[in-house]
């Protein structure tokens, strides 16, 4: 086996964080577990699945919002940062969930989304209340553009298209100025220029972690800095094509003090602080900020950017979520999907791998609840090789050199649900789409076959527990429907089965947790070319691990590709191999170097 060479990635230091041997499982409430009957899932619900992540084996979990919200975003939307919404339970409950992960040895990381408060925050209300509030400058307030009244078209600040359709400007008929959101309009922009809103933050950020919470996913965090000209205009963006309004992303996205308020956020937050979990150490550290976890979901992120905004002597954040991977399948609109090349998906992966070899760290992910299912979008969904498709693609992201993140239900081998009908449809962003494309005279038809396939309600749909008719997640009805599929793919027919989605995940956790070449070895792109096989070697210490998996329905011959696979010891395979020489559908291995 030829190691080295251009595309090898030295390993950090032996004496690396606990994070980097850990695994993360993301919790999505509303549709994990419901326990009051009410549809919609909990913290009481929560509490009564933790076996469920123990057998996992998983270390952290993350834990999407639970403040209290108007909803419009699906908690996205918050009203007040130190507070739980009565839809998921009591402070009490977060208390007891905390301590209940720490006795277990995990540990809980909240959301933090600090770009925009909810439009009824008291904060937005204050700022709302008049011209001359004291808390007018904590949002992003501008008249119209000179020479044009307020409602007029095109009178907007600037031409910046929100992500959820439509312009980023908001008019206040009341003051007669606009407020600037990126998202829904029910969710404006704070204003991080102002020091009080960054101070307000921070505070709070010290009153969750004074709660005994681990760390923060920090919610589209790159565009809290606003590039903003002397005279406090904003700049406008060059025109979309076929559109009024424009590309404002170069204003947002990793703006220029983005780097100040980090570090800032850093030392008035994390600096020095530390608890064991559990009263140990998980991961065997709990020395001042490294026991607590920081992550930036950032989306347009370069790996240039990354090495800095992870680069742990800089003191900003421990790892990125970035979108480059789930971007290689569609053309600039994730509503334009295309056939994903499977070498672009191996150049993406390795520049990664490689730029944050020295520096920095990755996260891995398929998939989370603003993405599709992941076996349905990288992996096979038929019947045939839907349980094969699911344990290959797993095995690739987990034995690629970053903390991997499992999304509630991908160990399960979840997929996306077969919408009918708009009417079944409950994510602001699919229904705006729909809406935007019926004005537009697109074809119902067309536009329906686009959001099943790309919807983010795909990831919503309640967690598969039992074959029961609400599979187990609530004795009501629940939110968002259950995937007719349920009755098959579920838990409680998985938990006893050694072949099943759930069986292999807990062999692919326990792996990373037992053999430091999974968590820090370096890593070596194999095959880069080839349209169906991804291999790479992972070495540490004079082990080596190499990795291949078929990522297609067609067999494919080992022996030719990589003769020093057949000698080599299996380690962890997703199918009973036959013949060590050929690699069947969708088969994954990983193997030790004889």
């Amino acid at each position: 086996m030829q190691l080295g060479g251009p595309d090898t990635f030295r390993p950090m230091s032996q004496q690396a964080p606990w994070w980097t041997s850990a695994v993360v499982y993301q919790v999505y409430p509303r549709s994990f577990q419901d326990s009051d009957g009410d549809g919609i899932g909990d913290l009481g619900g929560i509490l009564q699945r933790l076996d469920h992540l123990t057998d996992l084996g998983v270390d952290v979990v993350w834990l999407s919002p639970v403040y209290p919200s108007p909803q419009a975003d699906n908690g996205y939307d918050i009203s007040d940062y130190q507070g739980i919404d009565p839809l998921f339970g009591t402070p009490a409950q977060l208390d007891e969930l905390i301590e209940a992960l720490h006795r277990r040895g995990m540990r809980l990381v909240m959301d933090l989304v600090v770009n925009h408060t909810s439009d009824e925050h008291p904060w937005f209300l204050e700022s709302r209340a008049s011209r001359t509030s004291a808390k007018r400058d904590w949002y992003w307030w501008r008249p119209p553009r000179a020479g044009l009244a307020a409602g007029d078209p095109g009178a907007e600040p600037t031409n910046w298209q929100s992500f959820f359709s439509g312009s980023v400007w908001e008019l206040d008929e009341a003051s007669g100025e606009y407020f600037l959101h990126l998202f829904d309009r029910k969710q404006p922009d704070l204003n991080w220029e102002n020091p009080e809103v960054r101070d307000a933050v921070y505070a709070m950020m010290r009153w969750w972690l004074d709660r005994g919470v681990d760390g923060f996913r920090m919610d589209v965090i790159n565009m809290i800095s606003k590039d903003v000209a002397p005279d406090g205009s904003l700049h406008d963006g060059p025109p979309l094509p076929g559109s009024a309004l424009g590309d404002g992303s170069a204003s947002y996205l990793c703006g220029p003090r983005i780097h100040e308020f980090l570090q800032e956020m850093h030392r008035e937050v994390f600096a020095g602080r530390g608890h064991a979990v559990g009263g140990r150490a998980v991961g065997g550290r709990a020395d001042g900020d490294k026991a607590l976890l920081t992550v930036g979901e950032m989306p347009g992120v370069t790996v240039e950017q990354a090495r800095l905004f992870t680069d742990p002597a800089r003191a900003e954040v421990d790892m990125v979520f970035q979108f480059e991977h789930v971007g290689l399948d569609f053309d600039g609109s994730k509503w334009r999907p295309v056939p994903l090349r499977m070498r672009d998906l191996k150049a993406s992966f390795g520049r990664w791998q490689a730029a944050l070899a020295d520096v920095g760290w990755n996260s891995l992910y398929w998939d989370n609840h603003d993405q599709p299912r992941a076996v349905s979008r990288f992996g096979d969904d038929s019947p045939e090789f839907r349980r094969d498709s699911a344990t290959c693609l797993a095995t690739l992201l987990h034995l690629h050199r970053g903390t991997p993140y499992v999304y509630q239900g991908e160990e399960l081998g979840m997929a996306n649900y077969p919408f009918a009908g708009i009417d079944e449809f409950r994510d602001v962003e699919s229904l705006n789409h729909f809406a935007g494309a019926m004005v537009a005279g697109e074809d119902p038809a067309e536009v329906l076959a686009v959001l099943r396939r790309m919807s983010r309600d795909n990831a919503r749909t309640p967690v598969q527990w039992d074959g029961s008719p609400s599979a187990g997640f609530s004795t009501g009805k629940p939110w968002l429907a259950v995937n007719p599929d349920h009755t098959e793919w579920n838990a409680a027919a998985q938990r006893a089965d050694p072949h099943s989605v759930l069986a292999h995940y807990r062999r692919l956790i326990a792996l990373r947790h037992e053999n430091p070449v999974v968590a820090l070895g370096d890593f070596t792109m194999l095959l880069p070319e080839h349209d169906e096989v991804y291999a790479f070697t992972r070495s540490l210490d004079g082990e080596t691990l190499l990795v291949v998996c078929n990522m297609s329905r067609t067999r494919q011959p080992l022996a030719t590709l990589l003769p020093e696979a057949i000698d080599a010891e299996l380690v962890l395979g997703n199918l009973p191999s036959a013949d060590p020489a050929v690699l069947g559908p969708w088969e994954a291995r990983v193997l030790r170097s004889a």
